[in-house]
């Protein structure tokens, strides 16, 4: 259950001012329909997190713990300085959506957008760390919707009132936190 919340609790932080969180308020302006939004958001993040759960653990299953805990703490200190630097949703990454509907939209869209994102990288370390593969992906996928479907139904109205800065700030520390940890790991194993 520790990789169900702690993948909850740091995706759902780090998605706050993500620019798929950006790309769920263009989809909710465009449509005004939540539901097939939200359906497209959880289908593209399952699919999305499942895969980079399954390479956490590959990378978990080939390495020494020594390596492993090693690239854990890299991999979250990264993680940790990339989610300072705020997201915005470029012109190139928003795909003509009119043409398929609201769902097929999201799905396509969240599913792309994600490709390299920070939470899909935290979804990777996270299920290296965590023998749990499954609670990690269901973990970061509700954490994924915790973040958007807020913003899906409610628009600019919350998204603008959020201290995104300071959320940004305490998701760092915890990745800061996670890395510091991982290394004391790496620590001990090589002695």
């Amino acid at each position: 259950m520790e990789a169900f919340f702690v993948s909850t609790g740091v995706v759902t932080l780090a998605e706050i001012g993500d620019k798929t969180q950006l790309l769920a308020l263009l989809l909710a302006a465009r449509f005004r329909r939540p539901w097939p939004i939200i359906w497209g958001i959880l289908l593209a993040t399952v699919a999305n997190h499942a895969l980079a759960g399954a390479v956490g653990q590959l990378v978990a299953d080939l390495l020494s713990d020594t390596w492993l805990y090693s690239l854990l703490a890299i991999s979250f200190l990264a993680v940790a300085a990339w989610t300072l630097v705020p997201d915005k949703l470029d012109e190139d990454d928003t795909p003509p959506i009119s043409r398929y509907g609201a769902f097929m939209a999201a799905l396509v869209a969240f599913f792309l957008a994600e490709m390299g994102d920070k939470t899909q990288v935290a979804t990777v370390v996270l299920a290296a760390q965590f023998d749990a593969y499954l609670w990690v992906v269901v973990g970061t996928t509700l954490g994924m919707m915790l973040a958007n479907v807020p913003v899906v139904f409610l628009g600019n109205v919350a998204a603008g009132k959020l201290p995104l800065g300071l959320i940004r700030r305490i998701t760092a520390l915890i990745f800061l936190a996670l890395g510091l940890y991982a290394g004391w790991m790496a620590w001990t194993h090589m002695m």
